[in-house]
């Protein structure tokens, strides 16, 4: 994982941390005045992490990496009350939860024929959350997938179908999120559950990588990642994605996060 201030602003606002022995990943871009911002995103950030380390051992998954997101609203929210100039901060989120999975073996589902046996599918193993405009893309073979929707004024309008894909891209409004971590009382955040598949590539990214680059500007990055996948690999996809958004621009902080799963 990578974080970068860009080339306008001055100070990060994006937050972004792991713990991968409870199989946490998160990547959070705060908003607010002064340094309202970086104090959002980094409490959320570490709300997270240190919620799912508490809730280790428990399988209900969805529910505690919904409860994680949460709390991180709950930590953000009575922060902005404590000080003015934190007062109506917030922060996006985007998160992965690895979970160890049964193989299909260990799960058997027994046929009307007592001398067969078939096998339920494995069950998820990878659970993601988001809240606002920051991003989970899955490579997968030369596919690249964007598997969230930005909780944004103009995707909203693209979905009620008032204005096209292109016409959002430069939209003055663009920058309007219609759902935060800590900015209300109370967050909606949106879960999915996923099964990954070996040689899956994961990004977790700010907007201020997918503002400067198109989806086949990203991919074309990724797909050049040797396989197998390594850290060193990884490390440099996150620097060259970085040195990109740059090149493009760099009009705002900055964050990608690989996760990647073995062949």
């Amino acid at each position: 994982m990578r974080t970068d201030p860009g080339l306008i602003r001055r100070g990060n606002e994006d937050a972004c941390d792991a713990s991968p022995e409870h199989g946490i990943y998160v990547v959070c871009d705060g908003m607010g005045g002064a340094a309202a911002g970086e104090v959002a995103s980094h409490l959320a950030t570490q709300t997270v992490l240190d919620h799912v380390a508490a809730s280790a051992g428990r399988n209900d998954h969805r529910a505690r990496l919904n409860e994680a997101v949460h709390a991180a609203n709950h930590a953000v929210f009575q922060k902005s009350l404590t000080s003015p100039e934190l007062a109506g901060m917030g922060t996006t989120l985007v998160a992965l939860l690895h979970t160890p999975a049964e193989t299909p073996e260990a799960v058997p589902e027994v046929q009307d024929d007592p001398g067969g046996v078939t096998l339920r599918p494995r069950p998820p193993s990878l659970w993601l959350v988001h809240v606002g405009d920051s991003r989970c893309y899955r490579l997968r073979g030369r596919d690249l997938a964007l598997l969230t929707s930005d909780h944004s004024l103009v995707e909203e309008q693209v979905r009620a179908g008032h204005i096209t894909p292109a016409e959002a891209a430069v939209s003055p409004m663009r920058n309007y999120i219609t759902r935060a971590v800590g900015s209300m009382p109370e967050v909606d955040p949106e879960v999915q559950a996923h099964r990954p598949h070996p040689g899956d590539i994961y990004l977790l990214a700010s907007d201020g990588l997918t503002t400067e680059l198109t989806n086949e500007e990203i991919a074309g990055i990724l797909e050049d990642i040797p396989n197998p996948p390594t850290a060193p690999y990884l490390a440099a996809a996150c620097d060259t994605l970085i040195r990109a958004a740059k090149t493009c621009g760099g009009r705002d902080n900055i964050t990608v996060l690989l996760l990647a799963f073995a062949v």
